[in-house]
């Protein structure tokens, strides 16, 4: 006996797109694996729920699906035929896409729906492009369009600013209990979302298994501002370095570099380190540190009596 995707996530069967998404996502976070480990029934359960919202956000298979087309599981269903062969409905010829609403809807070329998590929060599988073979698309009269894959699995990954600058690779559990590799690349942004192929969950009848999506979040640093490829950061001066210049160290994403400072140098100045920002592969950005001429924290003497007989004291900088 099928089962019932509006049911699995508790929905009605007149439920928008947003009651279908929110109604995913609290039932998605109370049912992970990383929430309720070794708990088989909520991890049956969370599988389920992943499965019918991947039927239900694609709109064409909700379409197949509430017209008794395709099943829970996305599997075609036989088309019923009345009065037998000898008098069957005028619009069934035989050929794919003739017969009557629920058959002959396969042969109209339809549009195969966005992946199971493409517009789950806004756009953020932007890169990750669409899954192929996963739908209905052209089904019989085209007989382009592999059969329905299994359901994509989300995951969320926290890396560290540097880690999403230089690079790195994480190892991630996955649902079932396996443990995968991911090689995550320099410049990955907050929720941005790399796919693992074939790692999400079984095909229906044995048929090809859906995606992991695995989201980025991107921990704030410190130090560091991200601007696209480039980096900010401030460095503070003492007075003597922005008056007299000179070389001093300075820290970056991958490692201490020595920086010229000019004579003369002002606060809000901004100097390029070349190629020191995030590390894109055969494009990395830059570091523009700005500088920040910074007093003694106690006062000073002699720096004040210096100052009270400055003759240009008076004078004001204007750009």
């Amino acid at each position: 006996m099928s089962w019932d995707p509006y049911a699995a996530l508790g929905v009605s069967k007149n439920a928008t797109d947003k009651e279908i998404k929110s109604a995913y996502r609290k039932l998605a976070k109370e049912l992970h694996p990383d929430v309720r480990p070794n708990d088989k029934a909520a991890e049956t359960r969370f599988k389920r729920v992943s499965a019918a919202f991947g039927l239900l956000s694609d709109p064409d298979k909700r379409a197949l699906y509430d017209r008794g087309a395709i099943d829970a599981d996305g599997n075609e269903k036989a088309p019923q035929f009345r009065g037998g062969f000898g008098g069957g409905h005028q619009g069934y010829s035989g050929r794919p896409g003739s017969g009557p609403e629920g058959f002959g809807g396969f042969g109209g070329g339809q549009r195969a729906g966005p992946d199971v998590f493409e517009d789950l929060f806004g756009g953020m599988f932007g890169q990750g492009g669409r899954a192929r073979g996963g739908g209905f698309g052209s089904g019989f009269g085209q007989g382009q369009q592999g059969p329905v894959k299994g359901a994509d699995v989300r995951y969320k990954l926290e890396i560290d600013f540097l880690e999403a600058v230089n690079g790195t690779s994480k190892r991630v559990g996955m649902a079932d209990g396996r443990s995968l590799n991911v090689n995550i690349p320099a410049g990955v942004e907050t929720e941005q979302t790399l796919r693992l192929k074939s790692q999400g969950e079984p095909g229906p009848g044995g048929m090809n298994p859906g995606d992991a999506l695995v989201e980025i979040i991107v921990k704030s640093h410190p130090d560091y501002e991200r601007s696209g490829r480039n980096i900010r950061t401030d460095l503070r001066i003492s007075l003597v370095e922005a008056v007299e210049g000179g070389r001093i160290k300075v820290p970056t994403p991958s490692g201490e570099v020595s920086l010229n400072i000019a004579a003369g140098s002002n606060s809000g100045n901004v100097l390029r380190l070349k190629g020191k920002g995030v590390q894109v592969k055969g494009n990395p950005g830059d570091l523009l540190v700005r500088l920040m001429v910074t007093l003694p924290d106690k006062p000073d003497s002699e720096l004040q009596s210096f100052l009270k007989n400055w003759r240009g004291r008076d004078k004001t900088v204007r750009d």
